[in-house]
């Protein structure tokens, strides 16, 4: 998929590989035949980041019983991902995406406007991808509160 052309739902989820936390290599198209919750997120461990990690942590078993994969993704090295697990005892896996891959692939790599500041950085965004590969829903621009309601929503949708 050409870099900046926007997807919808109903498309192919690009592949990518990342490495994880998991201490190997994640490529997406190996999880076909279960749901994946493919989420974007600007930086660990700061509060908006580690209030959504948290709602997934302990909804996890909610999750599992849907029989879906929780991936978050950020820009923050494994070293970074391990510290944050640790720190707030994350259960599900974090891939690194330093050079941006997923985040172009995904298009959440986004100029950003803050107090008129302006800057790149990566826009928080939700993608439930389906069994057979293609995106069920999107949420773009997450609001953190509620979404982890909002994402089982759609996967038992």
């Amino acid at each position: 998929m050409p870099e900046g052309t926007q997807l919808v739902e109903g498309d192919n989820a690009p592949d990518f590989s990342l490495p994880s936390t998991s201490g190997k290599e994640i490529r997406l198209s190996a999880l076909k035949g279960k749901d994946v919750v493919l989420y974007f997120y600007p930086e660990d461990d700061t509060p908006g980041c580690t209030r959504e990690a948290c709602a997934f942590r302990d909804n996890l078993a909610k999750f599992n019983g849907l029989d879906a994969v929780i991936l978050g993704v950020s820009k923050d090295s494994l070293e970074s991902h391990r510290k944050f697990i640790d720190k707030y005892s994350i259960n599900f896996t974090l891939l690194s995406d330093e050079d941006l891959v997923a985040h172009r692939l995904y298009d959440t790599w986004r100029e950003k406007n803050n107090y008129g500041r302006t800057y790149w950085g990566t826009e928080r965004s939700t993608f439930v991808i389906g069994r057979d590969g293609k995106i069920k829903k999107i949420f773009r621009r997450v609001k953190v509160d509620g979404h982890d309601v909002e994402v089982l929503q759609a996967l038992a949708a």
